[in-house]
């Protein structure tokens, strides 16, 4: 279970993000190309890739349409919650898709504490009481402000993306996880309803890693969430992007490995990490 694919399609929706190799079409056909080998049964959940701002429906819509075909079970879609009434319109249309099971605002460009506003713990209110989802995509100095929206709507189930984007370093000069990062993680993986997704990681290194560079984030977040609160992600196509300007081939396979070889070497259940646990977290059956 791949817990973090992106779906793009440039003929269909607008971004205003993409750019390079990333300018292009990566649906059904070039998912299937880079298909996983090593394993039984493969499906994905799709998170939302950032159309421009009122595309969120057109995007579920034209997921729902390949969803079959690309291995999507669920949908976790665009939304401002920031937005008070218009929030919940947003919120209602999303929900006539059956495999809507969560949301995402993204908040890594947002200023750091816009996760602790009122009105965005409203609009977070609000999935609580729907049953969904929420997805943190955050800068490693926003953590600190999932943990605070943990700690202001306890009831809502939220996974962090890429490990919070910790500062990784390059192959050639890597980084070791910081003391700010090991301390903001630990904190918000007090919160029991809180999973972290071991994705993202490949495009913080600039799409070229080393298993020893990667592997020091990965325990911390197996010391500090468990491995019953992780859950794998491709972050495909954009953690396959090598130094910013090719599309790598192979590199979801690359990645998939990566996280394998780790959880072999630390005796884990790979049934939870890669298929399990994220069943659990977004509630499908």
């Amino acid at each position: 279970m791949d817990s973090h694919l992106h779906l793009i399609d440039p003929t269909v929706l607008a971004y205003d993000w993409l750019a390079g190799p990333l300018d292009a079409t990566f649906a059904a056909l070039e998912i299937n190309e880079e298909q996983l080998s090593g394993v039984d049964e493969e499906a994905a959940i799709f998170i939302q890739a950032e159309p421009i701002d009122g595309q969120a429906l057109e995007e579920v819509r034209w997921v729902d349409s390949i969803a079959l075909a690309s291995g999507v079970v669920a949908i976790v879609a665009g939304a401002r919650l920031d937005r008070g009434a218009a929030t919940d319109e947003q919120l209602e249309a999303l929900a006539a898709s059956e495999r809507v099971v969560g949301v995402r605002h993204l908040l890594q460009g947002e200023p750091d504490g816009y996760a602790r506003t009122e009105t965005f713990r409203r609009g977070a209110r609000q999935l609580a009481r729907r049953g969904w989802t929420f997805d943190a995509c955050v800068r490693e100095s926003q953590v600190a402000d999932v943990t605070a929206l943990a700690e202001s709507v306890p009831d809502l189930p939220i996974v962090l993306d890429h490990l919070g984007k910790p500062s990784v370093g390059s192959a050639s000069a890597p980084l070791a996880p910081g003391e700010n990062w090991r301390r903001d993680l630990a904190a918000l993986a007090r919160h029991p309803q809180v999973f972290c997704k071991l994705s993202g990681l490949p495009a913080e290194t600039g799409g070229v890693w080393t298993d020893a560079q990667i592997t020091p984030f990965l325990d911390v977040a197996l010391d500090v969430f468990g491995p019953d609160r992780l859950m794998w992600g491709s972050d495909w196509p954009v953690s396959s992007i090598a130094d910013g300007s090719d599309y790598a081939v192979g590199s979801r396979q690359q990645w998939f490995r990566t996280v394998a070889e780790w959880a072999a070497g630390h005796d884990l259940d790979a049934d939870a990490i890669f298929w399990s646990n994220a069943l659990t977290f977004y509630g499908i059956r």
